[in-house]
């Protein structure tokens, strides 16, 4: 760890004599860094796999669809407070003893998901495998940026990218797949092989340091405190807002105004201690700054695709869970090929190029889907899905290269809890945001659309008319119910093609959201020397 701790704080452009690939880092730092990352990439796929198959865990424990979304929900909120804690925290009792405690506690509250019988005890249980999952993110991340030199670290972020990128695109697929064969529980039961070979990595990887005990009385409380209680509103605002009416809702106008006084205060108390629980002040640094504001953009874009494809494929094409997660593989599996290629590619092209071409194709594959028809399914939405798993393998690796060269390690843990708390913090916002304007959309084309179906139309009429026929030849022996049901009809017409038409609006506006963090990407400087490592 000195020795590629010292590699790190190298001067730009340092002792040329010796190239680039002669720079080794011992087997179990790789080791350490690949069992993290594993741990990262459960921790973030078990959120789209247990969303994938959240109606039949709601069946089975006796959840009402309301309620039911606390499942998710608890897990959200524990994940998102934690991110940001991790790097103090890993500082007190060491990172060793943490990330291992964590690890093993994840594993065991995973089983433990599996066998809840009532809805308050698999929220208990979802928000302590949340807690604990939560740690495996950030560690992993701060690892690879302390562990390794600069030279080697675009390897390691690849690996990340993989959690980052490639977990939330492939969990419909395994979720989709595990529900409909296996049963709910086995996505619970999934981690457990996996995580148990990342607990042996870890263990065997990660050296004993003493713990700093005497650091929790220096703890930055009052922010730690200020902190969770508004991440935690806010993460409840956003994920039930839209259920909830947002501001029609007292329960959602408290917790709004607890979220914004809470995080006012903690930003307030972070600039002004002597010791703070995040370095705030690493966002004005140039690449810093803009680096979060796209990996911001990229969580909503990430987040949000993942959430409003299922729902187009099983509202309007009435696709079950299975069928969704095959479509969905296509977002994920061609990433699994091309991430490996990224560090070489930044060892040939400036890395803020990878990223504009990575940003530029996954707002592409947005727009590609927004003229949607009553046809567009599964064939359809091949291409924009390859599209789009190319530009998101391109993005992650040299973004987090980019946005955290010059890093000091006493800065590892805030640079580290700031990056992924403001990806799932985006990924929150852009869902919420998603669920709200799908409904608003959908309404206004309904209403533009029923404007033209006028019953005074000849064309209406004539409709109105063939339909009635059709329910009559079909064993409807009243006409007046005939009649009826084709009004019926004609109204679910208007309602799915309003539907696809505010879907499409949806994709229009995670596109303009992917322009945007084209242009921040564009802000970012050119470190000296952010290198790519060559294949160890």
């Amino acid at each position: 760890m000195t020795k590629s701790q010292a590699t790190m704080n190298a001067p730009p452009g340092g002792d040329h004599s010796r190239p680039v690939a002669a720079i080794s880092v011992p087997a179990k730092t790789w080791i350490a860094v690949i069992g993290a990352t594993l741990g990262a990439f459960m921790a973030v796929l078990n959120i789209q796999i247990v969303n994938a198959s959240l109606a039949d865990i709601q069946g089975a424990i006796g959840a009402g669809i309301d309620d039911g979304g606390w499942i998710s929900t608890s897990y959200l909120i524990a994940e998102i407070v934690v991110i940001p804690l991790s790097g103090w925290l890993a500082q007190v009792f060491s990172i060793r003893v943490y990330l291992l405690t964590n690890a093993m506690l994840f594993l065991t509250f995973s089983a433990a998901c599996a066998l809840a019988h009532d809805l308050p005890q698999m929220i208990a249980l979802r928000a302590v495998q949340g807690f604990s999952g939560g740690v495996l993110i950030p560690m992993a991340f701060t690892l690879i940026i302390t562990l390794l030199p600069k030279a080697k670290q675009p390897i390691g972020l690849a690996l990340f990218a993989i959690s980052a990128t490639f977990a939330p695109a492939i969990g419909p697929t395994i979720g989709g797949y595990l529900t409909e064969n296996w049963g709910w529980q086995y996505i619970f039961y999934v981690n457990l092989v996996p995580g148990s070979l990342m607990v042996a990595m870890l263990w065997f990887s990660l050296e004993a340091r003493p713990m700093q005990l005497s650091l929790l009385r220096e703890g930055d409380w009052l922010g730690i405190a200020t902190m969770a209680i508004g991440l935690a509103a806010l993460q409840t605002v956003l994920e039930e807002g839209n259920k909830d009416d947002w501001f029609g809702s007292s329960f959602i106008v408290r917790l709004s105004i607890v979220a914004a006084v809470a995080l006012s205060v903690f930003l307030v108390i972070e600039l002004t201690v002597k010791k703070p629980l995040l370095n705030l002040r690493l966002l004005v640094r140039r690449n810093f700054g803009f680096g979060i504001l796209a990996n911001f953009l990229l969580g909503i874009a990430l987040y949000g695709s993942v959430f409003i494809l299922p729902v187009y494929l099983s509202r309007v094409q009435g696709y079950n869970a299975e069928q969704i997660g095959m479509v969905l593989a296509w977002t994920g599996l061609p990433q699994l090929l091309l991430i490996p290629l990224v560090p070489r590619l930044m060892q040939r092209f400036d890395a803020r190029l990878i990223i504009a071409v990575g940003f530029a194709l996954f707002a592409a594959s947005n727009f590609m889907n927004i003229y949607m028809t009553n046809d567009y399914a599964a064939d359809q939405l091949f291409w924009p899905n390859v599209v789009r798993a190319v530009g998101q393998a391109f993005v992650f690796a040299p973004l987090s290269a980019v946005a955290t060269a010059g890093i000091e390690p006493e800065n590892a843990g805030s640079a580290s809890g700031l990056f992924n708390m403001m990806r799932n913090l985006g990924g929150a916002v852009g869902i919420a945001l998603l669920q709200t304007l799908l409904t608003k959309r959908e309404q206004f084309h309904s209403n533009v659309l029923m404007q033209s179906v006028s019953l005074l139309e000849q064309a209406t009429q004539a409709r109105v008319e063939k339909l009635t026929q059709y329910f009559v030849s079909h064993g409807v022996i009243d006409r007046i119910d005939a009649s009826r049901r084709a009004y019926v009809a004609i109204g679910k017409i208007v309602q799915k093609q309003a539907f696809i038409l505010a879907f499409s609006d949806l994709f229009f506006l995670l596109g303009v959201a992917l322009m945007v963090a084209l242009a921040a990407s564009m802000m970012l400087k050119k470190p000296g020397h952010v290198e790519a490592g060559a294949a160890h």
